[in-house]
């Protein structure tokens, strides 16, 4: 995973509809993003085009007309990631402990900008 600034895209598997967009900064084994509800803070380790990692999702706004993905909870939502990257892209799978369930989801990250 090259350091940088993506795009990710995320699409809730396992017969659940959801959806979430935001932008999310790989750098030097640090994950930091957000979007209009949520932000992410974690840590990933490469090996090859291989990542594997950690994220705490914390609701920052809550808004009215909008559940947002993993969003609602009181308390942070842990999720664990796995994804391969090729290039300026990334594909990444993981699941998050939302209460006392589990999401699966997929995510596409497309990167944005060099974060060097």
């Amino acid at each position: 995973m090259q350091n940088g600034l993506y795009s990710i895209h995320v699409d809730l598997l396992d017969g659940r509809s959801g959806k979430g967009s935001g932008v999310v900064l790989f750098r030097d084994g640090r994950i930091l993003g957000g979007d209009a509800y949520l932000f992410y803070v974690g840590s990933y380790t490469v090996t090859g085009d291989a990542f594997r990692g950690e994220v705490t999702i914390t609701q920052h706004t809550p808004s009215p007309d909008a559940n947002p993905l993993f969003g609602g909870q009181r308390e942070p939502v842990g999720v664990g990631v796995t994804g391969t990257s090729t290039g300026g892209s990334a594909v990444m799978q993981g699941t998050a402990l939302v209460g006392k369930s589990s999401q699966l989801f997929r995510a596409t990250l497309r990167r944005l900008a060099d974060a060097d």
